[in-house]
Parts: structure tokens; sequence; C-alpha cells
């Protein structure tokens, strides 16, 4: 993006003020989940483990290895 804009000073300058921006804003989140954890774990809690689940997208563990649901009746291939 920064190569097309390289011609207008302008629009340069404007991408730069928006990246600074976005890593100024990714910056901050970060220190306010470190800064939360730090508190969850002074405290002594435990964080669930459903919470990590919901964040890092796992299944539950009730489907791990299950066979997906299907409503198509079981069929053999056509070269069978």
């Amino acid at each position: 993006m920064l190569a097309v804009m390289s011609p207008w000073k302008a629009l340069t300058a404007a991408l730069w003020v928006l990246i600074a921006l976005a890593g100024l804003w990714l910056g901050l989140l970060g220190i306010a989940m470190a800064t939360g954890l730090a508190l969850v774990l002074r405290r002594g809690a435990e964080i669930d483990e459903g919470y990590w689940r919901s964040v890092l997208d796992y299944p539950e563990p009730a489907t791990i290895g299950a066979r997906p649901v299907s409503t198509r009746p079981r069929s053999r291939p056509a070269s069978v």
C-alpha cells in the first residue's frame, strides 16, 4: 500500500499515521490484557478451561473424536 501511495507525499504520510495509530492501539490492548491476566493470577484465581476454549476456538471435549452428524443416509461409493 505504501509503495502505491509513494508518489503522493500527503497520502503516504496519512498512511503512516494510520499504521502508527493501529500499532499504538494494539500495544495498548496488549498492555490491558497483560494487566488483567496479572490481576487474576495475583488473586490466586483460576481461569477456567471454558474461557480458553472460547478464546482459542477448541472443540468441546465431548465432540473430540466424535463423528460429525450428517442428515444424509449412509451410502457406499459407486465403485463398490
